[in-house]
C-alpha cells in the first residue's frame, strides 16, 4: 500500500560512504552501494530516524512523502537472510502513516501557534536553575508537550530533561520546586498518545541534544509505567546513553520510588 509517511532521504553530495548508518538501522534498510549510502527498499524503512545521529556529515534526513508501507514481516525475512537479529518491537504500518484528515490538519505535521518555541527564563536563557519560592513557576520554556517539542529546540541542548507523565504535576503539589526547578520538561500520556511517536521523538532528542541527564516521572498506576519503557526503546534506537532516574509518584502526590535506570 502507498501512503504518506516519514522516510529516510540521503543527500549523496554529503554522504562520504563511511557506512556508520548501516549498522545503526536495525531494520537493515540502508546499504553502501558504489561508495554511497542507499535505501535498500522503502518497505524496510520505518522512518523513525534512529540512524540520523550516526551520520557524521548530516547526509541523512527524514522527510514526509508518498511511499510503500513499512512491512515488519519483510524486515524480519530480510534480517534473517543477512544473519542479523530481528528487533523485539517494530511499529505497525498504520502507526506510521500521516493522517491527512486529522482535526487541525495532517499529523504529525502541523502549524499550531501554541507550538512556537519560546524561552520563558530571565534574559532569554533556558535550563538555568532559579530560586522558586512562594509557589512561583519554574518553567523555563515552551512548548512542553513531547509531540510539539522539536528535537533541535535550543533549550534541549545539554539539558537535564524531565520526562513527565501528564498526571504527575496534578497529583504532586511540589512538582515545580522539587523536580522542575533547573530542568527542562517534556510531557505526555503513554496510555492515550501514540507510543511510537514518542519513541521517535525521544530518539531524535537523544541524537540531537547531548542531554546531561534524564529524570522520568510516572504515576503508580500500571498504564503510566510504559513511559520508562518508551524511553528505553528510544535510548536503544538512538544509541545514546544518558544518566537516567525513574521517579514513581503516588495518587496522593508522594514519591514512592526513585531508582537509577540501566538501559
Amino acid at each position: 500500500m502507498i501512503s504518506k509517511r516519514k522516510m529516510i532521504t540521503i543527500d549523496e553530495e554529503l554522504c562520504n560512504g563511511c557506512g556508520e548508518c548501516v549498522p545503526a538501522c536495525e531494520e537493515g534498510a540502508l546499504a553502501i552501494v558504489d561508495g554511497k549510502a542507499k535505501l535498500v527498499k522503502e518497505i524496510y524503512c520505518d522512518g523513525l530516524g534512529a540512524c540520523l545521529g550516526d551520520c557524521p556529515t548530516g547526509a541523512l534526513k527524514v522527510e514526509v512523502r508518498e511511499a510503500e508501507d513499512f512491512d515488519p514481516n519483510a524486515v524480519a525475512e530480510h534480517l534473517k537472510a543477512q544473519g542479523r537479529s530481528v528487533p523485539d518491537h517494530m511499529p505497525s504500518p498504520e502507526s506510521l502513516r500521516i493522517n491527512e484528515q486529522a482535526p487541525g490538519g495532517p499529523r504529525p505535521m502541523g502549524g499550531c501557534p501554541g507550538s512556537a518555541v519560546q524561552s520563558l527564563s530571565p534574559c532569554g536563557q533556558a535550563n538555568i536553575p532559579t530560586q522558586n519560592t512562594g509557589g512561583a513557576s519554574a518553567l523555563t520554556h515552551w512548548p512542553v508537550q513531547l509531540r510539539l517539542v522539536p528535537p533541535t529546540a535550543p533549550f534541549l541542548k545539554g539539558a537535564d530533561l524531565l520526562l513527565t507523565a501528564d498526571c504527575v504535576p496534578v497529583a504532586m503539589p511540589s512538582y515545580h520546586s522539587e523536580f522542575l526547578n533547573g530542568r527542562v520538561v517534556v510531557m505526555g500520556c503513554p496510555k492515550f498518545d501514540n507510543q511510537m511517536e514518542y519513541v521517535e521523538k525521544l530518539a531524535a532528542i537523544l541524537s540531537e541534544s547531548k542531554l546531561n541527564s534524564i529524570t522520568v516521572m510516572e504515576m503508580e498506576v500500571p498504564c503510566c509505567a510504559s513511559m520508562s519503557a518508551i524511553l528505553a526503546e528510544a535510548v536503544k534506537r538512538s544509541g545514546k546513553q544518558v544518566d537516567t532516574n525513574r521517579v514513581t509518584v503516588s495518587r496522593t502526590g508522594q514519591v514512592i520510588a526513585d531508582v537509577k535506570l540501566q538501559f
